[in-house]
């Protein structure tokens, strides 16, 4: 008798993880600290922006690295496609990740 239960589990949970780093990660793309100059008190608000920008950054690293963890176990199933396709994803989210924390490092925060 074999217990499958764990693995499945492991598998939704990962699943779901991957999902929501998609989300952090979508929602930190999205928003743009480089905003109209003119617009008065912009400072403030481009600081607030930046700091969301960078904690979600770091959460959609954080969550893609639980994912990956949950999603490849030591027991491999017999599906490259679907690691390459799991690992594509996971790649995608951890570049857009530090190409984030970058670009905030090198153009905003200056």
């Amino acid at each position: 008798m074999r217990n499958r239960g764990i693995g499945r589990a492991r598998m939704f949970f990962g699943g779901f993880l991957l999902v929501a780093a998609a989300i952090t990660w979508g929602t930190a793309a999205l928003l743009n600290p480089m905003g109209d100059e003119s617009a008065a008190g912009i400072e403030g608000v481009r600081e607030t922006v930046v700091t969301l920008i960078r904690n979600t950054a770091i959460g959609t690293l954080m969550l893609s690295a639980l994912a990956g963890w949950l999603l490849f176990p030591a027991r491999r199933p017999r599906a490259p496609w679907r690691d390459r396709a799991l690992l594509a994803v996971i790649g995608l989210l951890v570049a857009g990740s530090i190409y984030q924390l970058i670009w905030l490092q090198t153009s905003v925060v200056n």
